[in-house]
């Protein structure tokens, strides 16, 4: 595909081809491609003769950025907050935040979780779960389907909650006290894990309570994408610094720290950047912000993706090879398995009284699959990304703006390229994808073989 023209959900290839776009720049177009509100406010600063990069000067389009962002900001954040424009990407404002810990607290280490995604350059990724660095501290993340201590659910939250409260608290474990916690409210390149919002606050109280400054990376689930403004905004937490991207420059790159008055502590120009001046970036963003908070776009992407995820679970309940589906608001994920695969034992064999069902037990995560799901979306005209610990899971981040029609169009194409992968899984074994490919817009009758619905 040769991206040529785009308006809102819809590119247009050079071959003249039009697809429904479920990536939005990785969730960087929260009203989809060129929203009018948008290019007007490009316009007006293009057409104004205002300069366009601006170092850390004080300008009017930057006063107006910074009014509209602290409107949207949780209330015990935005009452003492102080704003670091960092360079133009997520990962400066993550090593930005790291940076401003380590001067605040003094120390070094940082405690991180598990299947985290922090950014690309040297510190984000060693933050980010991929990595080995000495100084971060893995931590488990809490999930369903592939719960660490084979239980899920609340169980598994609270498992999750003691290991990290253990690993603080004893002396011989071989983590000093660090200089903060990095989390996603929100796993996105893990695989679209929502943090349980009790486990949430669980973290939040445990931090507060040993001085340990606490960062929201709310790079991809701010502005609306969860089915709040920001996403800790689920579990009421207010976090010491919140990291900010994508979205928040309406399209064009522009990354932000928001932190508590009190780590205030390093001098002027301890972290700088050559474009964190980027004007036009503000206006767009400044745009965005207001039409998200307007419009209540927060709010129906909570009710929008909340049908879209029940009519996701159809998947699981029709396809063996859908192993679970998961979001919450507009970003949504469905990990495929392998059916023929040897299951795992859940761990916890005796659940407590109070858990309402015995944990799942997941089959192997099949990355071939989703390639292959991945693959068939794009013949049907449906862009959609791949995600998960194994690379099995595929990703769904339509824009805030997508109608009613074109979430179920999106649905229709999804269901039925997994409908084609899972008859030819079925038909040829592993090794074969789907027996042919067919035209964008051909329909498929749904698979009603053995599957079920997990989590």
């Amino acid at each position: 595909m040769v991206p040529v023209r785009a308006r809102g959900l819809t590119i247009e290839g050079a071959d003249g081809r039009r697809y429904l776009d479920c990536l939005s720049g990785a969730g960087t177009l929260a009203l989809g491609h060129n929203h009018p509100v948008v290019l007007e406010a490009i316009r007006r600063v293009l057409d104004s003769g205002a300069p366009l990069s601006v170092l850390d000067l004080a300008t009017p389009v930057k006063d107006a950025f910074i009014t509209e962002l602290f409107r949207t900001l949780p209330p015990g954040l935005a009452d003492r907050a102080r704003v670091q424009f960092c360079g133009p990407a997520g990962t400066d404002a993550v090593e930005a935040a790291l940076k401003l810990v380590r001067v605040a607290t003094g120390r070094t280490g940082i405690l991180a979780f598990t299947g985290a995604y922090h950014g690309m350059t040297a510190g984000a990724l060693a933050a980010s779960g991929g990595a080995r660095d000495v100084q971060v501290a893995r931590l488990p993340y809490p999930q369903d389907y592939r719960c660490p201590f084979g239980a899920g659910g609340p169980r598994g939250a609270e498992l999750a909650a003691r290991w990290t409260e253990s690993l603080l608290d004893d002396p011989k474990s071989g983590v000093p006290l660090p200089a903060g916690m990095i989390l996603e409210p929100v796993q996105g390149e893990g695989g679209v894990l929502p943090g349980p919002d009790d486990w949430l606050r669980r973290m939040r109280r445990l931090t507060a309570d040993r001085s340990i400054p606490l960062i929201a990376d709310e790079i991809q689930t701010g502005v609306g994408r969860t089915g709040a403004f920001w996403a800790v905004d689920h579990s009421g937490i207010t976090p010491d610094v919140m990291v900010l991207s994508k979205a928040i420059g309406g399209s064009l790159p522009l990354a932000v720290i928001v932190y508590r008055d009190e780590l205030d502590v390093w001098p002027p120009g301890a972290h700088a950047g050559t474009f964190r001046g980027n004007q036009l970036a503000m206006a767009a963003g400044t745009a965005t912000l207001a039409f998200v908070r307007e419009n209540g776009l927060a709010e129906r992407a909570a009710d929008l993706g909340s049908r879209m995820l029940h009519r996701l679970g159809e998947l699981a309940d029709t396809f063996a090879c859908v192993g679970e589906v998961r979001g919450r608001g507009l970003m949504l994920g469905v990990e495929l398995v392998d059916p023929a695969g040897a299951v795992s034992e859940p761990l916890d064999q005796h659940p407590a009284a109070t858990d309402p069902e015995p944990p799942h037990a997941p089959q192997p995560a099949a990355p071939e699959l989703a390639v292959a799901v991945q693959r068939e979306c794009l013949r049907r005209g449906l862009i959609v990304e791949l995600g998960g610990r194994h690379s099995a899971v595929v990703r769904l981040l339509p824009p805030l703006t997508i109608s009613e029609e074109q979430a179920a169009a999106v649905l229709d194409r999804l269901s039925d390229a997994v409908a084609a992968v899972a008859r030819g899984h079925e038909e040829h074994g592993p090794q074969h994808g789907p027996p042919h490919s067919p035209q964008p817009g051909a329909q498929h009758g749904r698979h009603h073989g053995p599957g079920r619905r997990a989590g």
